[in-house]
């Protein structure tokens, strides 16, 4: 980690920035990959499939037989460990129901507004060497709450033509049958147009590579909505002479090993506890399987010693972290000051591994300072909210002066005779 002590304000902007990546190559490809997934559906996914997967696949949905195989061999102990998270976050997601309440903004006219949930969603999840069997449970479960009709989970295979079985053990604890086995930006394709095997969605949600952030960016151009702008992971640690460093250590490289562009900031108001948090993260990244991944991650990140926690926390708000976390005394105190950060983690015993697994909170989030405008997913980002209105005939007496002037102002006569013509009516004695 770059270090820096005591930046003035001037230098902060610089600090916050990410790493910039070349965004023109990557954009001509996912580009290419739409068009041919668009032009020539199942034919281009199963060339894309062997390209960029290594597999050959005749069949993308997943077979009963197969959901079934993977479940018999997930361990019990995380089986066990996968119900009891998915309990958790559906607790917190069941909480974020609404009732519907009518208000009488004018004598005669009712205004509400009721939820619909989106029909069609697609998901996403990650394989490889870090397969997020988590992700599935932090979008299927709040999905179904919202009663989503038609849920499409699409994730990449391994060589042998399979999705890692604690994937399919959480699709099928959360109920989700339409399982693809395709990956990368093809999979967005696919779930963006639709094609012979894969059907098209309304929205499209899960983390991804540079690829699929790229192409998921790409389906906006295409009225398939998204759950939000999403880059590399990160957080940012803010600590005083109360951290534990062990602590503050695994947290930082807990989002360090997700990827060689993940980046963790360190905040600290304390000199000393800035250089053990060093010490500790060098003694922790030695024992780490993913060590050669967090190491390239460190060299973009940065300790930043300044003066107060005031400052830290402005700082932050500047920065917008996925991930914050206060490390800090009395940190419950602090929370009115933080304006922008996917997701808040208080004190010493709070990880933000909690919020990853199994607290109940969701852990899909908003990165590269979009915490700035945009919200981490909830119940809310599966549902529409649509607005009813009943006018009664006192209603549109009450308040059809005010339409008609204003639509008059707007040179909008046809709007003003909506509401003229109802109000003759009514003179009339009808």
């Amino acid at each position: 980690m770059k270090n820096y002590k005591y930046p003035n304000t001037a230098e902060w902007k610089s600090l916050c920035e990410r790493p910039l990546q070349n965004q023109k190559d990557l954009s001509e490809q996912v580009k290419m990959v739409f068009d041919e997934v668009k032009n020539q559906g199942d034919k281009a996914l199963k060339f894309f499939t062997e390209k960029f997967d290594g597999v050959v696949l005749n069949d993308f949905k997943v077979s009963e037989s197969e959901i079934n195989e993977a479940i018999n061999s997930v361990t019990d102990d995380l089986k066990s460990a996968t119900t009891i998270a998915a309990e958790n976050i559906r607790k917190f997601h069941f909480s974020q129901q609404e009732d519907n309440k009518t208000i009488e903004t004018t004598e005669g006219v009712f205004c509400w507004r009721e939820s619909r949930a989106i029909e069609n969603i697609g998901i996403y999840i990650p394989g490889g060497t870090a397969p997020l069997f988590s992700t599935v449970l932090m979008l299927g479960i709040p999905a179904n709450i919202a009663g989503c009709k038609n849920i499409t989970l699409c994730s990449p295979p391994d060589k042998n033509g399979k999705i890692n079985p604690a994937i399919l053990f959480a699709a099928d604890l959360v109920g989700i049958q339409n399982i693809y086995k395709i990956g990368g930006s093809q999979a967005i394709a696919a779930l963006t147009f639709g094609t012979e095997t894969i059907p098209k969605v309304d929205k499209i949600f899960g983390p991804g590579n540079q690829y699929v952030t790229a192409a998921k960016q790409l389906a906006l151009n295409y009225n398939v909505a998204i759950d939000m702008p999403a880059g590399p992971s990160e957080v940012l640690v803010i600590t005083d002479d109360t951290s534990v460093p062990e602590f503050v250590a695994a947290d930082l490289l807990s989002q360090a090993e997700h990827g060689n562009d993940s980046q963790v900031i360190l905040l600290s108001v304390s000199e000393q506890i800035l250089n053990e948090v060093g010490i500790e993260i060098k003694k922790q990244l030695a024992e780490l399987p993913r060590k050669e991944i967090a190491q390239i991650a460190l060299e973009n990140s940065k300790a930043i010693l300044l003066s107060s926690i005031n400052d830290a926390i402005e700082f932050s708000n500047r920065y917008a972290p996925e991930h914050l976390i206060l490390s800090i005394e009395n940190a419950e105190n602090f929370t009115d000051k933080i304006t922008n950060a996917g997701s808040v983690f208080l004190g010493n015993y709070s990880p933000e591994s909690a919020g990853d697994y199994a607290s109940g909170t969701n852990h899909t989030l908003p990165t590269n300072g979009f915490a700035k405008n945009y919200s981490g997913a909830s119940l809310d980002s599966f549902i529409k909210k649509i607005t009813f209105q009943n006018i009664t005939r006192k209603g549109i007496i009450n308040i059809g002066n005010t339409i008609e002037i204003m639509a008059e102002a707007e040179e909008l006569i046809a709007h003003k005779n909506a509401v003229s013509v109802r109000l003759k009516y009514l003179e009339n004695g009808n």
